[in-house]
């Protein structure tokens, strides 16, 4: 009886090593595989008889054990959409069941899991990774409000950018505390756009207040905005070039050289309206009304803060200097290709310098990331023993982060892998030696008879 128990045992060992050698097999054909995950693999004795007195011979079973948890090498890759999980989160992805009359895919209702990164933009917009899955995400409103009620497949529609007129200028510039004697008119100019997105140049001049008797008012000073193309003024006989007037207001310094007010001038020929607390850090600005052949445009130009050094101040020096005068108008743009970035926005990039977010991407987690059911092209369903999904944040309940412009290897081990192909090797043969030899012991107990 023990013979053929043993042959039996052994039979199982075998079945047990081939399976050992399948899994060692499947990770080593993918250890190049971005975002693969390998198998090991588990053994477990069943019994026969087992006592004080008497032991028989049972089998072993072979199982899988599989390393999703365990995180592959994160390597650099020359494709700008690629993402690599750093953590233990994975990207939710849809696989395609079919596609619509017009071309369009039809996704499957499974939600599927991946930590394949490799993702670039097919000829329909969407991210797909080598795989053929398409990246999920939550969609970004043109106001910038994210929904993150749902995931849905990223898709980058490849139209043009449309204008933006100027709303606001942001002026960061200091006027001279003593200004040149030959020079007491000090201008610059910035680029402002319309409604229709063509380009005007908006010149900025700062005169020194003066009294009745022609003498300089110290700390006080008048600031006149003119353009070429405006509509809608009076062509002053000073100024700036003679250009188009839009409209002027006064400006006061206090002594540390930060700003103090900032009010309408009620003689000049245009209205124009300002804002101006008296407390340190209220906001100040000046609100013009320019026509640039398209109706009267808005555009309030912001001081800095009352008391403060943070937008146009009166330092020493003898010219007037800009350092920034950021305005938030756009002329049209054409599509050039979008990009991922570490937290995870998808952004459409244009040729006007603009740049729009589309979609969040998020990160999902398991309780058992190790109990998901393998799927083809590296992709994980959920199971009872993972756990639902729960769809987060980057950088939040273990999730991890992104590593833009990188991709994560194949977590298989060859070192490891070639050693336990040997182990695996020895143990299959020496499973066969034992049938072998029981097949001559058998032989023997019946040669007995003879």
């Amino acid at each position: 009886m023990s013979l053929f128990g043993s042959m039996s045992t052994a039979i199982s060992g075998l079945n047990a090593q081939a399976a050992a050698f399948s899994d060692i097999s499947d990770n080593m054909a993918n250890s190049q595989t971005v975002g693969f995950k390998a198998v090991g693999t588990n053994f477990t004795d069943y019994l026969t008889t087992s006592t004080a007195t008497e032991n028989e011979s049972g089998s072993v079973d072979a199982t899988p054990n599989y390393e999703n948890e365990l995180q592959g090498t994160i390597q650099q890759s020359t494709d700008p959409l690629a993402m690599a999980i750093s953590g233990q989160g994975f990207f939710s992805v849809s696989e395609q069941s079919g596609s619509t009359t017009t071309g369009l895919p039809e996704f499957s209702s499974q939600a599927y899991y991946t930590r394949t990164g490799d993702f670039t933009q097919n000829s329909e917009g969407y991210l797909v990774n080598s795989a053929g899955e398409y990246l999920n995400g939550w969609a970004v409103s043109a106001s910038g409000v994210v929904n993150t009620s749902q995931v849905v497949p990223i898709q980058v529609a490849q139209t043009q950018y449309s204008p933006v007129p100027t709303q606001n200028i942001a002026l960061v510039a200091n006027v001279p505390a003593t200004p040149g004697s030959n020079d007491p008119i000090l201008s610059a100019e910035t680029a402002v756009y319309d409604p229709a997105g063509d380009t005007h140049q908006l010149t900025t001049t700062w005169a020194q207040a003066v009294d009745a008797n022609g003498d300089v008012i110290p700390n006080q000073w008048t600031v006149t905005f003119s353009s070429a193309d405006n509509t809608n003024g009076a062509t002053l006989s000073g100024g700036a070039d003679g250009a188009t007037f839009i409209g002027e207001a006064d400006v006061t310094f206090n002594q540390n050289g930060t700003l103090a007010s900032v009010s309408a001038d009620a003689s000049a020929p245009n209205a124009i309206t300002t804002s101006s607390g008296t407390n340190t850090g209220d906001p100040a600005s000046i609100t013009i009304n320019p026509n640039f052949g398209n109706g009267a445009q808005t555009i309030a130009i912001g001081l800095g803060s009352i008391g403060l050094a943070n937008g146009i101040t009166q330092y020493a020096g003898t010219n007037y200097t800009v350092t920034s005068a950021d305005q938030d108008g756009a002329a049209p743009g054409s599509f050039t290709g979008i990009s991922g970035t570490a937290d995870g926005s998808i952004v459409a990039n244009y040729n006007n310098g603009r740049t729009v977010t589309i979609a969040q991407v998020p990160l999902i987690t398991f309780q058992n990331a190790d109990a998901l059911q393998r799927q083809n092209g590296e992709a994980f369903t959920s199971t009872q023993n993972s756990g639902g999904p729960q769809t987060e944040q980057l950088n939040t309940n273990g999730a991890g982060g992104l590593v833009v412009g990188s991709v994560e290897d194949s977590n298989v081990d060859i070192a490891s892998q070639l050693s336990q192909l040997i182990v695996a090797q020895q143990a299959y043969g020496a499973n066969a030696k034992v049938i072998t030899t029981a097949d001559q012991m058998l032989t023997t107990t019946l040669d007995m008879k003879q």
